[in-house]
């Protein structure tokens, strides 16, 4: 099976299961998205879920947010990793946007990359999920499956990431980040996993890797 014709399936497999994937992370306008994905490094989207009402009733639009204390902020989101960090982020992050956007989140991925604590990754999210521009979102699920799938090497998430993108038809990358995601969460996760019983490493995977897999259980 090619790499290609092993794409193919696995997208079939993921819209049977996925037809429809919601956005995990509760957000109101691209604003509140950018910052629960900011948030959600190195921490659960259930966790950012569980910070963001209180911060969003202070501070719902960036002029708000610039205007908090940085203490203030860490206060509503001290729960989550890295959360001094994130907290300064947040407060350059609106006051840039303030600054230099009129205070609207731009639909510009090197626009959002320039923002204070925006990688690669959350501008992506943003771009697909508030503006519904392709993009391919690599996280670590995606980056960890495409390799035990045999999608792509695994070097590096820019690797993934431009795997994915010639595999999948461009139409598909929302939904596709999404589906993968999930797909990680439900049936394929990182530890303790047996490969020989996923709807998709079962054949996916290549016996070498399912052997490994087996091992480290």
């Amino acid at each position: 099976m090619t790499r290609q014709e092993k794409a193919d399936r696995i997208g079939k497999i993921l819209d049977e299961l996925y037809p429809e994937p919601p956005i995990p992370l509760h957000h109101v306008d691209p604003f509140t998205l950018l910052v629960s994905v900011m948030l959600s490094a190195q921490t659960t989207d259930k966790k950012v879920n569980e910070v963001t009402p209180a911060l969003f009733a202070e501070a719902s639009d960036p002029k708000a947010m610039a205007a908090m204390p940085v203490e203030r902020i860490l206060a509503h989101i001290r729960t989550v990793g890295l959360a001094p960090t994130k907290a300064k982020n947040l407060k350059r992050m609106a006051q840039q946007l303030l600054d230099e956007h009129g205070g609207q989140v731009p639909a510009d991925i090197d626009a959002l990359e320039a923002l204070p604590g925006v990688g690669h990754k959350t501008a992506s999210v943003v771009m697909c999920q508030a503006f519904h521009k392709p993009a391919f979102p690599v996280d670590t699920h995606i980056h960890r499956l495409a390799a035990r799938w045999g999608l792509s090497n695994g070097t590096n998430v820019a690797k993934t990431e431009a795997d994915l993108k010639k595999l999948f038809a461009e139409d598909t990358w929302i939904r596709r980040h999404l589906q993968i995601i999930y797909f990680g969460r439900e049936h394929c996760p990182a530890r303790g996993h047996d490969l020989s019983h996923c709807p998709i490493c079962a054949w996916a995977a290549s016996k070498k890797r399912i052997a490994m897999e087996s091992r480290a259980r």
